[in-house]
Parts: C-alpha cells; structure tokens; sequence
C-alpha cells in the first residue's frame, strides 16, 4: 500500500479539492491519505472528519507537537503502507509523478525516489522569483557539502520505503527543515534511491506557510546537524 501524507494548517478550502485529487487520479492504486492537522486556526480538522466519513481511504489526526516536524513524524507513525509519500494541501505536486514513484519502487529493489524539479524534462510554473533563487544557491550548497549530483533536496515531495523511513528516525527537525533532513540521512547513510524529473505548480487556494526570514536558521541547524552525522558515519567506517 501506499501511504500519502499531507501535513495541513488552515487548508479548509482545500480539502476537497484534496479528495477529488487523488481520487480521480488513483483510483487504480491501493492507496491511503493521511491529513495531519498542525494546529489549525480554522475549521480544517472538523471538515475534513466530516469529509472523509465516506472515504475510507482519507484520515485526519491532530498533530501532537506543532510545527511540519510533528507533523510528519505522526504521519509516518500512523501510516500503514510499506511506501510512504510526502505531498503538500496546496496540491503543488503532480499525480502522475506519484504514480511513477509508486511504480519504481514497485520493480526496483531500492529505498526511495527523490524527484528534482530542476531537471531537463521537469515543468515549474508560478515559483515565486526571490524563492527560487534562494533554493537554487542553498541546493547548490548543500550538493557541494555533501558531494551529491542532486539538487532539490527541500522539496517536501518524494517517496520512501517506510523501512528505510523508521531506519533514519529519530527526525529532529521541527519545520519545513525536515524536508531537508529525510533526503539527506537517505543519501548519508548510503540507502539506494533513484532521482527523477517531476512536476510542480504554484498554489491557487489558501496562503503559502513558508516564510524565508523565519526558516533560515533551522535550515542551517539540519544542515551542520546532518553534515556531523555525515562524518561521524564515515569516520566509523
């Protein structure tokens, strides 16, 4: 089975469009979402357990401990696939790039698939510029530190083998940092992964929760933390 997990904060106009989504575009796959309400401030916990009452395959729990760390790790908790996925309420990311996911795990003996806007066949619309240009210079970074050809390290949408997933635990980071910590213990700690291009397109409903001036600090605290385990791993070696 394949468990996606969605970490949620005031995405009550979205969660509909969250079910008609996968829905429409899984209705071939043995599938289950799960919505990890992160201390919203609207009603997006009691629609959604009203929403999903009829579809079985939708869940929604309370985060325990706020913030996308808390979020992800109750998600991952709580999944009950072997294959876990990572996507975003703003619905940014490409079906069909899950379905490729899903199906290369599927037939290759490896432990994750790290997609990569920022290749060839990739298509972005809506980035917003100054983001950009501060992903591309901090991804150019930590591929340099890490001596690694891939670039879209902070993207939060990729797929693991949910062995490989409780291997790396415990996941420290506390915020969208953790989109950078799972990748980068996946490739420190030599797990076989496959990089492909995948799509990516702006959000057209609700607010944006990611804020540079606020995250800076904890992106630089995941990055030392993982380049010191990096090393310490090596020096075991």
């Amino acid at each position: 089975m394949l468990s996606i997990i969605i970490p949620a904060r005031n995405e009550t106009d979205n969660l509909e469009d969250i079910v008609n989504y996968f829905k429409k575009n899984l209705f071939n796959l043995d599938f289950e979402v799960l919505v990890i309400n992160d201390f919203s401030e609207d009603d997006t916990f009691d629609k959604a357990k009203k929403i999903f009452e009829k579809e079985k395959n939708f869940k929604v729990f309370n985060n325990e401990k706020k913030g996308l760390g808390g979020a992800i790790n109750l998600g991952i908790e709580k999944s009950i696939g072997d294959k876990v996925s990572i996507m975003m309420a703003d619905l940014s990311d490409d079906a069909k790039d899950l379905i490729k996911y899903n199906k290369i795990l599927e037939n290759k003996n490896i432990d994750a698939v790290l997609g990569s806007r920022f290749m060839k066949d990739s298509i972005v619309t809506d980035y917003p510029i100054q983001k950009l240009i501060l992903n591309r210079i901090f991804n150019f970074i930590v591929g340099i530190l890490f001596w690694n050809k891939y670039n879209d390290y902070t993207n939060a949408f990729k797929i693991y083998k949910k062995q490989a997933l409780k291997d790396v635990m415990p996941l420290v980071s506390e915020s969208f940092n953790i989109f950078l910590e799972i990748p980068l213990k996946i490739i420190s700690r030599n797990y076989s992964y496959e990089i492909i291009p995948i799509n990516w397109n702006g959000r057209k409903k609700g607010k944006a929760k990611f804020k540079i001036k606020e995250l800076r600090s904890k992106y630089l605290f995941t990055l030392i933390y993982c380049f010191i385990e990096k090393n310490l791993l090596n020096m075991k070696k």
